[in-house]
C-alpha cells in the first residue's frame, strides 16, 4: 500500500510541474509525458505514448543523448515537426552502467526569453541602482530639499507639482547647472509611478553609436563586443517608473526618430532583436538647447518635440534670482558645517562679489564655490581672498546688493499685499483636477474627439484617460 501511495505521489508531482517532462526507455519509446507536453508543444498525451522518438522526431537531440550518453543542459533546439523552438535538458538515465533511458525537460523558448529578460532586467536594475549609489558616495552633496523664493522659480516649481499629479510628458528647459536633474526627481517623486524607478540617460555624454543599446539594450551577438546573454536597455530598466532623458536636444535625427517610435507605440526592440518589447515609461527631458531654432533648422523633429514638450518647465538662470543668493549660500555652508563639522560666514566683501557675479555656471558654480571657499578658509569668516582666483576681476559695488535688496523687499511688500484670505485658498487637488479637466479638452477638440488621438496627444494609457473621464466628468 505504501509502495502504491508514493508512485501516486510521485506521477502527480510530475504531472503538476510547469515545464514540460518526456521520459523514454533505451529504444526512445515514450513512457510517460506530463500534461504540460500537451499545453507548450499542442500534441495530445495520446499520440505519442508508447511511440519511438526517432519515428516522431528522427532528428531529436534526444537520440543523440541516448547514443552519447552525453547529458544536453539549456540548450535551445528545433522541433522540425512541429515548427518550434524549445530550451530542454536531457539527461540519460543508467543502470549497472548501461543507458536504460532519458529524461527531457524542456519549456517554450518564448517563456525562457521572458524569465531570461525578467532576470536580466532585475540584474541590470540592481547593477544601476548600485553604480548610483556609488555616485552618490562620490559626488558632492546635492539639495536635500529645492531650495529658493525668487517669484519665477517658485511659479516653475508650482508648475512641476501640478505636471507631477498626471502622466504627462514633461520637458525642463533651462541652462547647465540650474538645477534640472533636482527638480525631474521632484517630480517623479510626486508621481504616480514614485514606486518605480528613475532611470537617467545624459544623452549628451553617450557616442551616438552606443546610445541605441544604452537605450534600448541588445540582444547576444547584436554586434563585436556584445556581452555575452545580452544587455537591458535604461527603456527596460525604467518599466513602470520615469526615463529621464537629460540634454535630450544632443540627440541625433536618427536616434529621435526611434525615440519618437518607442513614445508612439509603447514598444521597441533590442539591437539585433525581432521580438517587440512593450513598455510602461513616464518621460521626463531635459534641455539647455533652443529646441524652437532647432526645429526650424530641420535638425529636430517636430512631431517629437510635441511630444516631449507637453508641459514645458523653464527654471531660471541664478543670475536671473539674485534674491535667492544668500538662501543658497547658507544652504550650501550648513552642507559643509555637515562634512567639517566647522560653523563658516560670509563677509561684506564676498557678498558683494557675488551679487556683481553673472554666475554663467549657475547653481552648481555656486556650490562648487562655495566648497572651495571653505577649504581655503582657514577661520570662520570667507573673505575675497578665499575665493577662486578668477573672482578678483569681479567689482564690488556696495550698491549693487542695496537695490537687489531693495527689489526684493518691494516684491515681498507687494506679495503681502495681495495675501489671499483663508477662504480664497483652493484645495490643491481641485486646482490639479481642473488642470487636467481644460487639458484633456483641448486634447479631445485638437484631435477632433477622436479618443485614441487625444491619448496619443495627451501621451497616457488608455486606462488612465478613460479613468480621467470618469473621474473630471468629461462627455464625449
Amino acid at each position: 500500500m505504501e509502495k502504491i501511495n508514493n508512485e501516486y505521489l510521485i506521477h502527480s508531482a510530475l504531472d503538476a510541474i510547469h515545464d514540460g517532462i518526456v521520459i523514454t526507455d533505451e529504444t526512445s519509446r515514450i513512457v510517460y509525458a506530463n500534461p504540460a507536453y500537451t499545453r507548450i508543444l499542442g500534441v495530445r498525451l495520446d499520440k505519442i505514448l508508447n511511440r519511438k522518438v526517432s519515428e516522431i522526431e528522427p532528428t531529436a537531440s534526444l537520440l543523440t543523448v541516448l547514443k552519447t550518453g552525453k547529458p544536453i543542459l539549456q540548450e535551445r533546439t528545433r522541433v522540425d515537426s512541429l515548427n518550434m523552438d524549445i530550451v530542454s535538458t536531457i539527461t540519460p538515465i543508467y543502470k549497472n552502467g548501461e543507458i536504460k533511458g532519458t529524461v527531457a525537460i524542456f519549456k517554450n523558448v518564448t517563456e525562457a526569453m521572458e524569465l531570461t529578460r525578467a532576470l536580466q532586467r532585475m540584474e541590470g536594475l540592481a547593477h544601476y541602482l548600485q553604480e548610483e549609489l556609488e555616485k552618490t558616495k562620490e559626488l558632492p552633496h546635492s539639495f536635500d530639499e529645492i531650495v529658493g523664493r525668487n517669484h519665477n522659480f517658485v511659479e516653475s516649481l508650482t508648475l512641476a507639482a501640478r505636471a507631477a499629479a498626471s502622466d504627462t510628458n514633461v520637458m525642463i528647459r533651462g541652462e547647465n547647472g540650474v538645477g534640472k536633474e533636482v527638480i525631474a526627481k521632484a517630480i517623479h517623486a510626486a508621481s504616480n509611478v514614485c514606486r518605480g524607478p528613475m532611470i537617467r540617460v545624459n544623452c549628451s555624454a553617450i557616442p551616438e553609436n552606443l546610445l541605441e543599446s544604452e537605450l534600448f539594450g541588445y540582444e547576444e551577438g547584436a554586434f563585436t563586443g556584445a556581452r555575452k546573454g545580452g544587455k537591458v536597455g535604461k527603456f527596460e530598466l525604467a518599466q513602470d517608473g520615469t526615463l529621464f532623458l537629460d540634454e535630450v536636444g544632443d540627440m541625433s535625427l536618427l536616434m529621435q526618430s526611434k525615440l519618437l517610435r518607442v513614445i508612439q507605440e509603447k514598444e521597441f526592440e533590442r539591437v539585433g532583436g525581432t521580438r517587440p518589447i512593450k513598455v510602461n515609461v513616464r518621460i521626463i527631458s531635459a534641455t539647455n538647447r533652443n529646441l524652437e531654432q532647432m526645429v526650424r533648422e530641420g535638425i529636430f523633429r517636430e512631431d517629437l518635440y510635441y511630444r516631449l514638450n507637453v508641459v514645458p518647465i523653464f527654471v531660471p538662470p541664478l543670475r536671473e534670482r539674485k534674491d535667492d543668493l544668500l538662501l543658497l549660500i547658507e544652504h550650501f555652508l550648513s552642507q559643509q558645517k555637515e562634512k567639517t563639522g566647522k560653523a563658516y560666514h560670509i563677509s561684506e566683501d564676498v557678498m558683494q562679489i557675488f551679487y556683481n557675479h553673472d554666475w554663467p555656471g549657475n547653481i552648481r558654480e555656486l556650490q562648487n564655490v562655495v566648497e572651495y571657499s571653505t577649504v581655503m578658509c582657514t577661520g570662520e569668516v570667507i573673505q575675497p581672498e578665499h575665493l577662486p582666483p578668477y573672482f578678483s576681476a569681479v567689482k564690488r559695488d556696495p550698491q549693487s546688493v542695496e537695490r537687489i535688496l531693495s527689489a526684493n523687499h518691494q516684491q515681498q511688500e507687494q506679495e503681502d499685499c495681495d495675501i489671499p484670505s483663508p477662504e480664497q485658498v483652493p484645495r490643491l487637488k481641485d486646482r490639479v483636477a481642473e488642470v487636467e479637466r481644460e487639458t484633456i479638452i483641448m486634447a479631445l477638440r485638437a484631435a477632433r474627439y477622436n479618443k485614441t488621438e487625444a491619448m496619443k496627444l495627451l501621451g497616457i494609457s488608455r486606462k488612465s484617460f478613460y479613468r480621467k473621464l470618469k473621474e473630471l466628468d468629461i462627455e464625449t
